[in-house]
């Protein structure tokens, strides 16, 4: 009887809302600042030191440059231990992603590292290897890392030394080596590959590329699917089925608009996200899929090749100096990068994704998310002042006060720049074409070197 008195007392004190309005949601995930203590959620758990109570903190964010993640700080007050994690809460991507850094000068060291639980460090030049989900994700940085790997050889090192002298020494030795690494005179590489595609590296140059990080992706293998929790579905029957000929014919498409149910990429609220197959003209079939988000108002929209890759790459010289230049209609595949060599800028693929915009509209992206995704709390002032003296000259390029050269580039051809000539299918003065081979890189990139086209039913 008690317990149904205080149900009903706590829930008639609860706030009630107007007929017919519900509750706004706000966004889990939201960019990282000073002032988001009221999101920090405390959970009482047990110290792994001293056994007794202590008090774990979370808070979910966004890390600037990178996705979703969620930091945890654990403090014991009885016996004063403390622990900090990471753990990556965005989704795994399509593709794994491997980073090498050449850390040459003892600035490189302070470079942060974000590293998810499923992500593997090595340094070549020491021997050393961190096993995948041998660690908890972190956020750090290249000394960090070595710092930490110091502190665990180091463990129970006295006790080592009186029972196994020789392995004592041993690691003594190696400890030594590890720390010449942190002094900085050494140059050294270090090695990060994250099947999961969750971790990355600071470019300290950025926007403009860095000579001393290389940044690649990888499809992910059977085995690493697995380890990630990804099992594909071995049936006899396969999952898409052949239709009859005429059975849907595709002008049926070009009128149809698809829904399908997805996470808003912005608060990861449930949403839905319309998908049309449309045709460029002089160009080729593309699919357009826009998402609105109603409990957070985030609106995307992502333009996908409707057709194959095509047998030569594809590089647009485009030349901005009037206002009618940035009018142009753009198609950026998801395979594009972009490039502005008079501001020494450089976009991969993988940093806007694929959309159908104007020249303006696509430089307009550019500035957004380099003034939105740089460490401005953390960074010392002279990056600040490097980044706000280029986004100051990037605001000049805006106004036509520079003339600069846009370069896009896309190794599989799904790109499209318009002409502003009388003849459309011709570029004009201040539009170049260039048509190039793909390089072995380029089609290692695009999945196409272990591409079988023929004779693939015998391994079926």
């Amino acid at each position: 009887m008690s317990k149904v008195d205080a149900t009903s007392s706590s829930s008639s004190n609860a706030p009630s809302l107007p007929e017919g309005e519900t509750a706004r949601k706000e966004p889990i995930f939201r960019e990282i600042n000073a002032d988001q203590a009221d999101e920090v959620v405390e959970i009482e758990s047990a110290c792994m030191r001293c056994f007794q109570s202590g008090i774990t903190r979370l808070l979910p964010t966004k890390i600037p440059f990178f996705r979703e993640v969620v930091l945890m700080s654990f403090k014991c007050n009885e016996c004063g231990y403390t622990n900090n994690e990471m753990q990556s809460a965005s989704e795994i991507q399509k593709s794994g992603v491997r980073i090498e850094l050449e850390v040459k000068t003892a600035g490189d060291l302070n470079r942060r590292v974000v590293r998810s639980d499923n992500s593997s460090v090595s340094i070549p030049e020491v021997e050393l290897e961190i096993p995948v989900q041998s660690q908890k994700g972190e956020v750090s940085t290249v000394e960090g890392i070595i710092e930490r790997t110091i502190a665990g050889l180091s463990q129970d090192q006295e006790k080592r030394r009186i029972d196994h002298p020789s392995a004592g020494a041993s690691i003594d030795a190696y400890i030594e080596r590890l720390h010449k690494l942190k002094e900085g005179t050494t140059p050294f590489r270090l090695l990060l590959e994250d099947i999961s595609g969750n971790s990355f590296i600071e470019n300290p140059l950025a926007p403009a590329s860095d000579p001393q990080l290389k940044t690649s992706f990888f499809t992910r293998t059977k085995a690493q699917n697995e380890q990630l929790g990804l099992y594909e579905q071995n049936h006899d029957d396969h999952l898409l089925q052949p239709i009859a000929e005429d059975e849907w014919p595709i002008e049926n498409l070009h009128g149809e608009v698809l829904q399908f149910a997805t996470n808003c990429p912005n608060c990861t609220a449930p949403c839905e996200t319309n998908m049309k197959l449309t045709n460029i003209p002089h160009f080729k079939e593309v699919v357009i899929m826009a998402t609105v988000c109603s409990t957070c108002g985030c609106k995307t929209n992502e333009v996908k090749s409707g057709g194959g890759v095509e047998a030569q790459g594809v590089r647009f010289k485009v030349r901005i100096a009037s206002k009618e230049d940035l009018t142009r209609d753009v198609l950026k595949s998801e395979t594009c990068s972009l490039s502005i060599p008079e501001l020494d800028l450089e976009v991969g693929p993988s940093a806007l994704c694929g959309r159908f915009t104007t020249v303006e509209g696509l430089l307009v992206a550019m500035r957004d998310q380099l003034d939105g995704t740089f460490f401005h709390d953390s960074s010392d002032e002279i990056r600040k002042g490097q980044m706000d003296r280029f986004l100051d000259t990037f605001d000049n390029v805006m106004k036509l006060s520079k003339v600069i050269t846009l370069v896009l580039e896309d190794p599989a051809g799904n790109t499209y720049v318009q002409s502003l000539s009388d003849d459309d299918t011709q570029p004009d003065d201040k539009l170049t074409v260039e048509r190039y081979d793909r390089t072995f890189d380029d089609n290692e990139e695009l999945g196409l070197n272990d591409m079988k086209t023929e004779g693939y039913e015998q391994d079926a």
